[in-house]
């Protein structure tokens, strides 16, 4: 099992996901091997809300060249954690709309 504080990786924070805040729905990027249970204790004793909601996606790192040489970026694991009505995550109160 992982512990807690390395389940969340960091939080992705673009355009679409500040919309999505206003929902109650926060988006993180996760350890690989986390499943949905794991995710949500660790959002819950992290950030002390309660969590109604998650869902996982399994992220494709992109294809990237420079000149004749290829690469690939990591492949990842991205989390949209829905929280309870009321709740709110304190870190992401400047950002939502």
């Amino acid at each position: 099992m992982i512990d807690t504080y390395d389940i969340i990786i960091k939080p992705i924070i673009t355009e679409k996901t500040s919309r999505l805040m206003g929902e109650g729905k926060y988006v993180f990027q996760v350890h690989p091997k986390a499943n949905k249970i794991e995710v949500r204790k660790a959002v819950e004793a992290v950030f002390k809300v309660r969590v109604k909601d998650v869902n996982l996606m399994n992220m494709k790192g992109k294809k990237k060249r420079l000149g004749r040489y290829e690469g690939k970026r990591p492949d990842w694991k991205k989390a949209v954690v829905t929280l309870h009505e009321g709740e709110r995550i304190p870190f992401f109160e400047g950002l939502s709309t």
